[in-house]
């Protein structure tokens, strides 16, 4: 039951991840645009130059939800990386309880009136042929993480499946390495 649980959160953050990665490819494809138009025609659009930024900020936004799914996330690895597994999923479900949702929470309640007020004053770009709908944007920042609270649960399911030995995997990398040579 877990192991299922486990499997269906990682499909979404995989979904997260797919998405991550075609804004990445859009991003990457709106900068190339713009250094073309500047440095080949000497022209440029005020609207590409800002949808490269707003392209940026959902690339990181989505992108911490996937890259805890991926556990890639920095720690400080001189005291994790010499611990068991099973003390490594303690640390991890602790971790998810004591900072990931706290923090999470706050931030998503904290952004609502940001955004709802960019949304009631229709708040645009500064810049005279900039991008419109900016609440658009700002809606990222509570969206993303309520995403991060989902697949942190996910996460917490998996340390916890690890916890109670429902995966399979060595109890210390230094003896996986020993068992290599």
């Amino acid at each position: 039951m877990l192991l299922k649980l486990e499997r269906g959160f990682e499909k979404f953050a995989n979904i997260i991840g797919g998405i991550t990665a075609i804004v990445i490819v859009l991003m990457i494809l709106n900068v190339f645009y713009d250094v073309v138009m500047r440095y080949l025609f000497k022209s440029g659009n005020i609207a590409m130059q800002e949808m490269e930024w707003h392209l940026f900020s959902i690339v990181i936004l989505l992108g911490v939800s996937y890259t805890l799914k991926e556990d890639g996330h920095v720690r400080v690895d001189l005291i994790y990386d010499r611990l068991t597994e099973k003390k490594k999923a303690i640390i991890n479900m602790i971790g998810v309880i004591t900072f990931i949702f706290p923090i999470s929470l706050l931030i998503v309640f904290g952004s609502l009136d940001f955004v709802h007020e960019a949304y009631a004053f229709n708040e645009v770009s500064g810049d005279p042929g900039g991008l419109t709908h900016r609440w658009l944007i700002k809606s990222m920042i509570p969206i993303s993480f309520v995403l991060l609270m989902v697949t942190s649960i996910g996460y917490f399911i998996k340390n916890l499946n690890i916890y109670l030995g429902l995966h399979h995997i060595p109890e210390h990398k230094f003896e996986e390495k020993k068992a290599d040579k």
